[in-house]
């Protein structure tokens, strides 16, 4: 009989329980603490992953990873203390990581959602600089560990919102207005851009690593706290509508784990406007794939943070 949730090889009814076995393999997950990072990392672990939960604040972090070992004691766990809002904090993290074994996958989870006008550490806008700035830095020291592993792959959490983005070439970093909204479009769409050009330039290398993209829909986690006042009392309504957080784990997990994914994929739900449901093949809006884009946000990125990933141009 045909199996209606495999497509052309890729699997368009994707759930954890399609989470083949990861023995012996190592994951790194970043914003593990809560939220999406956190089921990612908990599905990760019972399928058999060492499993590298990065995290911001070490009380969090140690209280996430004691509830993974709860629910299975014999899990490989470590906690690795990451603050993508500071590239000291980047680097100190992925000299850690680089004394691993091995390291199989990146799972750059981590990020910010409409805060009020912050800084990072080097004072970028906090959106672009957490969001996009951060994952470039983390996985470009990462790199050379991933490479050591045929297979390996680097995961990059994007969302919806990268269809109404739109990198603000004269204005990038907020010095002379903010909407939050508008940059954290910006942050989402450059998260495409990078995992575009990033995969370009890992086949030019010829590297045995693979870029793919992800969005988990719309879930109310940890990352909606700064939701405006008035979308409270409208919540319970719209609630049904959105993806539960276990269930807005599942693209993250097939692009970390599906055999059949390839290099610039991109998933995320199946259901109504791709908001929720099961994990698929996602609808990537034409402004990710400039590769004009791609290549000037990639300069940009190396510029602003000094650190050159060393990969030739697609």
């Amino acid at each position: 009989m045909l199996d209606r949730s495999v497509v052309g090889g890729i699997v368009v009814a994707f759930t954890d329980a399609q989470v083949p076995d990861q023995s012996g393999r190592t994951f790194l997950v970043t914003g593990a603490n809560t939220g999406i990072g956190f089921e990612a990392a908990k599905a990760l672990a019972s399928k058999g992953a060492r499993v590298l939960l990065a995290c911001r604040d070490a009380r969090r972090g140690s209280e996430a990873l004691a509830k993974i070992k709860a629910a299975k004691p014999d899990a490989e766990l470590e906690l690795i203390l990451l603050d993508q809002a500071d590239l000291a904090s980047v680097r100190a993290a992925a000299e850690r990581v680089a004394a691993e074994p091995r390291l199989d996958v990146l799972v750059n989870n981590a990020g910010v959602m409409i805060p009020p006008l912050s800084r990072t550490a080097q004072g970028f806008e906090l959106q672009f600089g957490v969001n996009h700035l951060g994952t470039f830095a983390l996985t470009a020291l990462l790199l050379p560990k991933l490479r050591e592993t045929a297979g390996a792959r680097v995961v990059v959490t994007s969302s919806i919102a990268h269809r109404r983005g739109q990198i603000l070439w004269d204005d990038w970093n907020a010095d002379k207005t903010y909407n939050a909204t508008q940059y954290y479009g910006q942050s989402k769409l450059a998260n495409l851009l990078f995992v575009q050009e990033l995969n370009r330039r890992l086949r030019a290398a010829h590297a045995p690593v693979s870029a793919i993209g992800c969005h988990p829909g719309v879930s109310l986690t940890e990352l909606m706290r700064h939701l405006p006042p008035w979308t409270k009392p409208v919540l319970p309504f719209v609630r049904p509508l959105f993806n539960p957080v276990a269930a807005a784990a599942w693209p993250t997990l097939q692009a970390a784990t599906d055999p059949h994914a390839v290099g610039g994929d991109y998933f995320g739900p199946q259901g109504l406007w791709e908001m929720r449901g099961v994990s698929g093949p996602a609808r990537i809006e034409q402004r990710a794939a400039n590769a004009e884009d791609a290549r000037r946000l990639w300069d940009l990125s190396i510029e602003l943070t000094g650190i050159d990933p060393g990969l030739p141009p697609g």
